[in-house]
C-alpha cells in the first residue's frame, strides 16, 4: 500500500486542478444504460451542488451579489459543484463590445470556486429572452419581434415564454444568419478566456431553450419540434465554435423544459464526445404552489423519460436545476428524499435552486442554515471514483452510503464528501484499501486501493455517544 501512496502522490492525483478537465466517454460502458463524466485520469465524477446567481444586478453591479462565502459555505456543506449564472447582455451590451469588466468579475468568482475545489458549469442564462422583455439573457440588440405582441403577466412569468414576441425572438435567433454567428462568437469569448481555468467543468450553452408554436400544435408536439429542429442544429454549431477555442471542457445542452411533465426530448445527435445532458427537473403544479403528490407518479415518469436520451446517445446526465418554491408543505419531506434518490440512480449529478441566503427558493437562511428539508440535499458521496463502479446506494432511513467499485489498473485516489453531522459519521472499508483523512465531523476523505482490487466503502450516521444505531 506504501508503494500506491507515493505513487498516487507523486502523479499530484489530489490536486483539484486536473480532476476538473474531462476525458471523452469510455466506448466500454455498457450498452443501454447511461454513462458516466470522467475525469483526466479516468475516474468516475460525481456532482453535488447548487446554482449560484445575481439577477438583480447588471452593468458595474454585476455579479456583486456572489461573493466568496457562497463557494467556502457550499465545500463547507459537502458539495462539490456550482452552476454559475452569466448573461449575454452583459458580456456584449453593445454588438461586438465585450465587457473586459465582466470577464475579470467572472474570473475572479472562478478564482474562488479554484480556492473551494467547486467545479463550475458556466451558464449562458435567459428568463422570458432577455431584457427586452424585461428579464435577462440575450440582450436587446438581438431581440426581433416583427412588431408582435407582449404582455408581461409578474404573476406567472413563466407564461410569458408562450406570448408572441418572445416566441418570434427566439425563431429569429435559431433562424438568422447573423444572431447564430453572433451566439457563436460571444461562447467563443468565453471559451477562450476560460478554457483553462481549473474550476471550470463545462459551458451550458443556454438555459431553458423555447421556441414558437405553431397552430393547433399542443405543447409537447411543439416542444419536440423546437428541439429536433431548432435546438440540435444550434447546439452543434455552437459545439463547433466552442471547440475552436477550447478542445476538452465538457458541453451541456438541455432541452426544453416541457421535459419537466415527463415528456421525451425530441434532441437529435450532437456531434461531439464531450457531451452532456443537462435538463431541469420541475414540476408544473408544484412551482404553482401544490404540495408534492406521492401518487402522481411525476418522478418515475420524468426518469423514464429522461434518460431515454442519454442513454441511447452515450452521455452522462447532470440536472442542472431542480428543487420547489414552497419546500415546507406537509409532502415535502417525502419529496426531497424521493427526488435526491431518483437524481442519484441516473445521474453524475446535480444543481439545487439556488444557493442564497434567505426565503423563496434559497437553499439557506440568512445565517447559512439549511431552510426546511433542504438539509437532505447533504448526504454522503463519492465526488471521484479511482475505477469501475459496481454499486453507488445511500439509504436515507438509515444514513447509510455504500460504495462499491473495482480499482482501476493504474493508482488513483477515490474521493469521499461527508457532510457535517451532530452525530459523527462511521467510515468503514473492505478489501485491499485504505481511508485517509477520515473524520467523524464530516470532511473530504480518500480511499486508496490498491490497483485492480474489489473495494467496498460504507458510511454510516454515528448515534449519540459515539454508539452506531443502525446494523
Amino acid at each position: 500500500m506504501a508503494v500506491v501512496v507515493a505513487s498516487v502522490l507523486a502523479a499530484g492525483a489530489l490536486a483539484p486542478a486536473a480532476s476538473a478537465r474531462p476525458a471523452p466517454v469510455s466506448p466500454s460502458s455498457s450498452e443501454g444504460a447511461v454513462p458516466p463524466l470522467t475525469d483526466d485520469r479516468g475516474r468516475t465524477l460525481t456532482l453535488r451542488g447548487w446554482n449560484v446567481e445575481d439577477k438583480a444586478n447588471r452593468g458595474e453591479d454585476a455579479l456583486t451579489a456572489i461573493t466568496e462565502r457562497h463557494f467556502r459555505d457550499l465545500r463547507a456543506g459537502g458539495f462539490n459543484f456550482a452552476r454559475l449564472l452569466v448573461f449575454w447582455d452583459d458580456l456584449e451590451p453593445r454588438r461586438g463590445q465585450y465587457s473586459e469588466r465582466y470577464l475579470r468579475k467572472i474570473e475572479r468568482i472562478l478564482g474562488w470556486a479554484h480556492q473551494h475545489r467547486i467545479h463550475v458549469l458556466i451558464d449562458a442564462h435567459q428568463d422570458v429572452f432577455g431584457p427586452a422583455f424585461g428579464h435577462r439573457g440575450i440582450p436587446e440588440w438581438a431581440t426581433r419581434t416583427d412588431g408582435m405582441p407582449f404582455t408581461p403577466n409578474p404573476d406567472d412569468w413563466f407564461s410569458e415564454y408562450f406570448q408572441p414576441a418572445v416566441q418570434r425572438a427566439f425563431t429569429h435567433l435559431y433562424e438568422d444568419p447573423d444572431l447564430r454567428r453572433a451566439q457563436a462568437a460571444m461562447w467563443q469569448v468565453l471559451a477562450e478566456r476560460f478554457r483553462d481555468h481549473p474550476a471550470v467543468i463545462g459551458y451550458d450553452l443556454i438555459n431553458e431553450p423555447m421556441g414558437e408554436l405553431r397552430e393547433g400544435e399542443d405543447l409537447p408536439t411543439a416542444a419536440r419540434r423546437i428541439e429536433a429542429q431548432h435546438l440540435t442544429p444550434m447546439y452543434n454549431r455552437l459545439a463547433r465554435a466552442v471547440r475552436a477555442k477550447d478542445r476538452s471542457t465538457w458541453i451541456f445542452v438541455e432541452p426544453t423544459p416541457i421535459v419537466g411533465e415527463g415528456v421525451p426530448t425530441g434532441l437529435g445527435r450532437i456531434h461531439d464526445s464531450r457531451t452532456v445532458y443537462a435538463p431541469h427537473f420541475y414540476n408544473t403544479a408544484m412551482e404553482a404552489g401544490a404540495d408534492y403528490d406521492p401518487d402522481a407518479g411525476w418522478i418515475e415518469a420524468y426518469e423514464a423519460a429522461v434518460t431515454a436520451y442519454p442513454a441511447r446517445h452515450r452521455m452522462p446526465v447532470v440536472v442542472g436545476e431542480w428543487g420547489p418554491l414552497n419546500n415546507a408543505l406537509p409532502n415535502m419531506g417525502r419529496f426531497y428524499r424521493e427526488a435526491v434518490a431518483s437524481l442519484n440512480r441516473y445521474s453524475s449529478g446535480w444543481a439545487g435552486y439556488v444557493w442564497c441566503y434567505g426565503g423563496g427558493y434559497c437553499a439557506v437562511d440568512e445565517r447559512g442554515r439549511f431552510r426546511t428539508n433542504k438539509e437532505q440535499t447533504a448526504t454522503p458521496y463519492a465526488p471521484a471514483v479511482a475505477g469501475t463502479v459496481r454499486s453507488d446506494t445511500y439509504d436515507a432511513g438509515s444514513r447509510t452510503y455504500r460504495l462499491a467499485y473495482r480499482a482501476s489498473a493504474r493508482p488513483g485516489v477515490t474521493e469521499l464528501s461527508l457532510p457535517p453531522s451532530s452525530r459523527g459519521w462511521r467510515v468503514s472499508v473492505a478489501g485491499r484499501a485504505h481511508v485517509l483523512g477520515a473524520s467523524s465531523r464530516g470532511g473530504w476523505p480518500v480511499v486508496l486501493a490498491w490497483p485492480g482490487s474489489e473495494v467496498v466503502v460504507t458510511v454510516r450516521e454515528a448515534g449519540p455517544y459515539g454508539r452506531t444505531d443502525h446494523p
